[in-house]
């Protein structure tokens, strides 16, 4: 089978690398790729965002599977360019995509759909927001209704800063606040079976202790051993598969990777957000630890035949993933830095690798840094432990002027 990813993050260089160990794939290709990627798969330019650019790429590979990574080119309709081409295609149409391209349209859904989320106003004047704002109090939750690259949401107890944000956003929803733990879980679906993956935990703030202002993600951590019983049974009759079948119910099927953030609060689980895409960096810890070869699973959604499926196989350790972040992020990356000690940071037999997200080959063939999230390290072990330790002593052997990680990522589930 020949695969083609699009994008360059570290979510799509975990994709390769899972794709790179399945034995059903006979050629990996990635564009535009990255450094890391580079490693693992035959890297090519191309506008991601340009659906008829990738799918003449797909054309000219002879792919057999596409996967589209990246929440933009999926809400721009690259996964619709592709499926016209007759190419089977791993990423929803630009219309569901609007999962995740607009927060309003996706409180639309979970209305129909009947599933637990926060209550919630769209608003597009400041009158309207301040409104919403006293409507629920502090603490405050503002989500700017576009992609925002997992920084659009301001969760703040000052009112002006709450409405100053939503004076930058042309549309808003404001949210009462969700008390309670975050989780992560991704479900794999063909538009009617729903296949879910493993529960993540990511850590948003910048700063040990959830400090700092809010990122893509600094790190993640699975399995969840504080997660109650059955979560992922409940989630999936009450979330997941009601989402699914609302939007096939409305005739724009979701066919791919549809990820649920929810809040496990005191009134229950309530879903936060839906993303249409593998979520970074808890793809590197989910991925980690699959064992069925993740090729045949993606085929199948793209094909509509999830239902034929075994039930996926998983280690039964842990997995752990600290990014490091450039100089400056989230505010104003620093780029253009030498990256030293990367293989020394990986171990032999697997159980440490390191993922890049931002970075590019040098004109000498070192590695510099190209972008805020500059690169991951991921660790598996036989618990949380284990795997945390790992990483951080992965982490400890690469150098980057004025780089960044958070130290406590999975401390709290490992004690």
């Amino acid at each position: 089978m020949k695969v083609l990813v699009i994008g360059g993050g570290a979510r799509e260089h975990a994709l390769c690398r899972s794709l790179s160990q399945d034995s059903d794939v006979t050629e990996l290709h990635c564009a535009p790729g990255n450094a890391g990627i580079a490693q693992v798969a035959t890297v090519h330019p191309v506008d991601q965002l340009d659906g008829a650019a990738v799918a003449a790429l797909a054309r000219q590979l002879a792919a057999d599977l596409v996967v589209v990574g990246p929440e933009a080119p999926l809400v721009a309709g690259v996964s619709d360019a592709v499926r016209a081409a007759g190419i089977p295609v791993f990423g929803p149409s630009g219309e569901a995509a609007q999962l995740e391209g607009s927060k309003a349209f996706a409180k639309d859904v979970m209305a129909g759909a009947n599933v637990p989320t926060a209550r919630s106003y769209v608003c597009t004047t400041p009158a309207e927001a301040a409104e919403a704002l006293d409507a629920f109090g502090a603490p405050y939750v503002v989500k700017d209704d576009g992609l925002a690259a997992g920084k659009g949401v301001v969760v703040t107890s000052d009112r002006a800063e709450a409405l100053a944000h939503a004076a930058s956003c042309e549309r808003t929803v404001i949210e009462e606040y969700l008390d309670g733990p975050e989780v992560s879980l991704f479900a794999i679906t063909d538009g009617v079976t729903v296949l879910p993956l493993q529960p993540a935990q990511d850590f948003k703030r910048a700063l040990d202790g959830d400090e700092g202002p809010n990122t893509g993600g600094m790190g993640a951590y699975s399995p969840l051993p504080w997660a109650p019983e059955g979560l992922v049974a409940e989630v999936l009759e009450t979330v997941l598969q009601p989402t699914v079948d609302e939007l096939r119910h409305r005739g724009t099927p979701f066919s791919g990777l549809l990820y649920a953030g929810l809040a496990l609060t005191s009134r229950g689980t309530r879903v936060i957000e839906f993303n249409a895409r593998f979520g970074d960096p808890e793809t590197q810890v989910v991925l980690a630890r699959l064992r069925t070869p993740l090729a045949g699973v993606l085929l199948a959604a793209a094909n509509g035949t999830l239902g034929q499926l075994e039930p996926l196989r998983w280690d039964d350790g842990a997995a752990v993933t600290v990014v490091i972040a450039s100089e400056g992020y989230p505010a104003a990356p620093r780029t253009g830095d030498v990256i030293e000690g990367l293989a020394e940071a990986e171990a032999a037999d697997g159980t440490v690798f390191v993922l890049h997200a931002g970075t590019r080959a040098g004109e000498d063939g070192e590695v510099l840094s190209a972008g805020g999230r500059v690169l991951s390290v991921t660790a598996t072990g036989t618990d949380l432990a284990e795997a945390r330790t790992r990483a951080y002593e992965g982490v400890g052997k690469i150098t980057l002027k004025g780089g960044q990680h958070r130290t406590d990522i999975a401390l709290k589930a490992a004690e």
